[in-house]
């Protein structure tokens, strides 16, 4: 079973002028790309691995073998990270969110405008490369939103936690059009922001675990033959 690039949802151009298409081209078709081709070359000789989906072998990184683990693990988080985020985004976004996902912000944040500011500082604080998350807790855990950061291409399904929604805070994701304006990423990227999208993968959290993954797995990752 080989990992697929995915196709993005909308055109290179699409998220113009906020995210530029040489960026999108660039980041899909050569970072995302990497990832893959990388994940594919290392499971070649490791037939045990070739049915494990891409969330598995995100959650199980010990039973990887100790020899590919940590280049494993770097590409899968890559993947499974970019292909989250893709879907994000769509053009002619932005806007605010409605229903049950606006009604935990405001309960959880105060506001929306205050989980705005906190995500976008989250992602401007973060040192390096990595993501900033919006994550929702286990349900003995309260359940609640929270505001997460990660490096490299760690997830929070790594600590238990359902993630919502993602941006890529990595300089490949916005160096072209902002320089080392990171903070002026972070405002413009709420204008594409897929919150019909987000909204969804909030009303997934209430699911069961197996659900969930279920779910995950059909929704933004492919495997072939």
């Amino acid at each position: 079973m080989k990992h697929l690039l995915p196709p993005l949802p909308y055109d290179y151009a699409a998220l113009e002028p906020h995210i530029d298409a040489r960026t999108m081209i660039l980041h899909h078709n050569k970072h995302h790309a990497s990832y893959v081709a990388n994940l594919n070359s290392v499971l070649g000789e490791f037939p045990e691995l070739h049915e494990r989906t891409a969330l598995w072998l995100l959650l199980n990184s010990s039973k990887v073998p100790k020899e590919i683990r940590t280049v494993v693990r770097n590409n899968i988080g890559g993947h499974v990270n970019h292909s989250f985020f893709w879907r994000n985004m769509c053009p002619a976004a932005g806007g605010a969110p409605t229903g049950l996902l606006v009604d935990a912000i405001n309960h959880d944040f105060g506001s929306l405008k205050q989980f705005k500011t906190q995500f976008t500082e989250a992602g401007a604080k973060l040192f390096g490369s990595g993501w900033v998350w919006l994550a929702r807790t286990q349900p003995d855990d309260g359940g609640s939103l929270q505001v997460y950061t990660t490096s490299g291409h760690d997830n929070p399904l790594m600590r238990g936690h359902w993630p919502v929604m993602v941006n890529d805070v990595w300089e490949h994701a916005y160096y072209l059009k902002y320089e080392n304006r990171r903070v002026d990423y972070l405002n413009a990227w709420w204008s594409v922001v897929n919150w019909e999208e987000i909204a969804l993968r909030f009303d997934r959290s209430e699911h069961s675990a197996e659900q969930r993954w279920e779910t995950e797995g059909g929704h933004i990752l492919r495997a072939t033959n």
